[in-house]
């Protein structure tokens, strides 16, 4: 088949931020490619103009399209016949605004790290800019690609789970136990920054996280939120643990906890659904396992890939045969394989899905915004129940 169908050629890539030093950046040029659809062709890498510069060639990045800034980029692509077809945004939290609204206006998809933006202000503004242009916008909210996160949400949509009860979502880190952004470690130091991260530390950071997998595995929409805040590590200026209680319109409870300051534990997503027919739990870390459990019969383990007994929303989101672990890179790949299908459509001039994707969107951004708002709010009222529903909520 020819690459992308109808257009019959890569889709080419633009990457902002992402220089020597980043990690991001590097898991973005990696898993846009990992499926040969795109090709990273232009890059703004760094706000410092020589590092930007230097570090092109670390992505091979010809030199006449690597950029000193976004807004040289954006301008200069726009009058290329051969411009990007969309830009990667992987840079700090308060930069992605401008960053996304210039590009989107520009003409460009774009594929945005989360939180979506600095705060909840910036976010409904973008939203709108979006919905003007008619662009492709896919947020990195990337636990949504992994096959068995997609196989989950299709048994409990399809309602194997029956009605859903509960939901217990939980992303726990011990990186920032000690305080390493007094030690000039570059994650840390904007992580932790109010003026780069916005209003919420582990919470924006890694609670988003937490959160959006529940919402998508689920598809239920919240109405309230409880939650208190803690700074542990003495001294920082925003949170490092927290724990948020949500209630759904059909009186399922969930509970989202997060935390940067828990001894031995590396990067522990994971959740557990309760329905009355059955429940399920999945864990980031041994993502290529799905545990179901119904009273009265064995367990069943689901392992990516393992049979005929998967749907097909898991089958589209594989590459190798059973018992060949996929993970992180491929997981991200899967939200860039199905933004790509939207872009391809767009060049095409045909008409696409843009609010109920099966890759996490500008809509669900704007609601991680909202979660990260009211979580802030409800802390700060001693953990006082407030309501938690944006107008364009997406199932």
């Amino acid at each position: 088949m020819p690459t992308n169908g109808s257009l019959n050629r890569k889709l080419r890539m633009g990457l902002i931020g992402g220089g020597q030093g980043s990690f991001i950046g590097r898991v973005h040029a990696t898993a846009a490619v990992l499926d040969n659809r795109a090709a990273l062709v232009a890059g703004a890498l760094s706000s410092d103009p020589a590092r930007a510069k230097a570090s092109a060639s670390d992505y091979d990045i010809p030199a006449e399209r690597a950029y000193t800034s976004y807004k040289e980029m954006a301008e200069a692509e726009a009058k290329r016949a051969d411009k990007v077809d969309f830009v990667s945004v992987a840079t700090p939290n308060h930069t992605h605004f401008e960053i996304a609204k210039t590009f989107v206006e520009a003409g460009f998809n774009v594929v945005c790290d989360k939180p979506l933006t600095f705060d909840l202000a910036q976010a409904e503004e973008l939203l709108k800019v979006v919905e003007k242009s008619g662009a492709v916008f896919a947020v990195t909210h990337n636990y949504t690609g992994y096959p068995l996160v997609r196989q989950a949400r299709e048994m409990v949509l399809g309602g194997e789970l029956g009605e859903i009860n509960a939901i217990r979502s939980n992303y726990i880190q011990g990186w920032l136990r000690d305080r390493l952004e007094t030690g000039g470690q570059k994650q840390a130091a904007w992580r932790t920054d109010p003026s780069k991260s916005g209003i919420a530390g582990c919470f924006g950071d890694i609670g988003t996280h937490a959160y959006n997998l529940g919402r998508f595995i689920t598809g239920l929409l919240p109405t309230e939120i409880s939650c208190s805040l803690k700074i542990f590590a003495d001294g920082r200026a925003l949170d490092d643990y927290g724990v948020a209680l949500v209630r759904f319109e059909n009186g399922a409870l969930a509970t989202v906890t997060a935390s940067q300051i828990s001894h031995g534990r590396e990067n522990d997503l994971f959740i557990e659904v309760d329905g009355t027919k059955g429940a399920l739990e999945w864990h980031q870390e041994e993502p290529n396992k799905l545990l179901v459990r119904k009273n009265g019969e064995p367990h069943k383990l689901y392992t990516r890939n393992g049979g005929p007994y998967l749907g097909a929303a898991h089958g589209a989101s594989v590459r190798l045969p059973s018992g060949h672990p996929e993970a992180f890179f491929e997981a991200f790949a899967n939200v860039y394989g199905t933004a790509y299908d939207a872009m391809v459509k767009r060049a095409a001039g045909e008409s696409f899905e843009t609010v109920n994707t099966v890759y996490p969107n500008v809509y669900d951004g704007v609601e991680g915004m909202l979660f990260i708002t009211k979580c802030v709010e409800s802390s700060k009222q001693n953990g006082g129940w407030i309501a938690f529903r944006h107008p364009k909520s997406r199932k």
